[in-house]
């Protein structure tokens, strides 16, 4: 049995508090301490899973190897960039961070300092992911809503920088080219950020995506439907099933075959951690690196170009 990985996560909040969750039962790692700048947030977390509160970040470094930071993403870059250069390996929430600049920075310093860097783009962790690589071969066409009930959560962010994020992450796993036409709209509806947010791109491997993300809705939908040649997959995120469609050429003709696959039940958030600690433990590449997380950033800031355009 390898030593378990020490592990501390910074910020504690509504999703932080899973991090906590997590490694506290995973028997690859132990749970070295919680941060946060609320204490009695950091109390009540360590007392659920008997770890240590700790109360300044120079604590984190010295009771952990690893961290993952879920703190608003105004403070990504600061926090993350104390951790790197403290010689931490760091699992940061999406978005990796505020800017491009922000970005190329904590890519850089996670590389000179020969750092772990995973983004939280959970959603590549999702079973549901799973199918789309194994079925999407050459995707022409991929139509995407995220639609979620407003939350008083994250609203430091519009919504592109919220929800639409994971999906473009996925996007870009899935083709890998650049994107050569952006077109998108976004209004605020109950914050004073966009809440709702359509984008259309065309990549330059031909494929198109039409995207759409909102906080404002009465209820959670997040479907990924693909269209191939030959081949229709519907993907239910959050039930974790898809529907895969194949034209088959049949002794009568043409025919449509139709397969229900269920991912499976593992929590995406349990295989993300999973997946970091593998990455720290071996030194490897993660699924998710800075880079993915940087160029995912990077569409979502082109995509919130077109929307200011689109208001003048």
């Amino acid at each position: 049995m390898t030593t378990p990985t020490r592990v501390a996560v910074v910020g504690v909040g509504a999703l932080g508090q899973h991090h906590a969750r997590v490694y506290a039962g995973l028997a690859e790692a132990t749970l070295a301490g919680v941060y946060d700048v609320e204490p009695a947030r950091s109390r009540e977390v360590a007392a659920r899973h008997g770890c240590r509160v700790l109360e300044t970040l120079d604590e984190v470094i010295a009771a952990a190897d690893a961290v993952s930071v879920a703190v608003p993403t105004v403070d990504h870059h600061r926090v993350v960039r104390l951790l790197l250069e403290a010689g931490t390996d760091v699992l940061v929430e999406k978005p990796i961070a505020t800017t491009l600049e922000e970005a190329d920075d904590l890519v850089r310093i996670a590389r000179e300092r020969g750092r772990i860097l995973q983004v939280g783009h959970v959603e590549r962790f999702n079973p549901a992911a799973d199918l789309l690589r194994k079925h999407a071969t050459g995707p022409r066409f991929i139509e995407v809503h995220r639609l979620a009930p407003f939350s008083p959560r994250s609203l430091d962010i519009d919504v592109v920088l919220d929800l639409m994020i994971h999906d473009l992450d996925l996007l870009l796993s899935l083709d890998g080219s650049e994107a050569v036409q952006v077109d998108a709209v976004g209004v605020p509806v109950l914050s004073s950020r966009a809440d709702i947010a359509n984008a259309r791109l065309r990549f330059a491997s031909g494929l198109i995506a039409n995207l759409t993300a909102s906080r404002v809705s009465a209820e959670k939908v997040r479907k990924f439907r693909v269209f191939a040649p030959r081949t229709y997959i519907s993907a239910d995120l959050a039930t974790r099933e898809a529907q895969v469609y194949r034209l088959q050429d049949g002794p009568s003709g043409p025919d449509v075959s139709m397969e229900r696959s269920e991912a499976g039940t593992a929590e995406p958030l349990v295989r993300q951690a999973e997946a970091f600690l593998q990455a720290v433990r071996d030194r490897s590449r993660p699924l998710v690196s800075g880079e993915d997380g940087r160029n995912a950033l990077a569409l979502a800031t082109v995509i919130l170009e077109r929307m200011a355009q689109s208001l003048l």
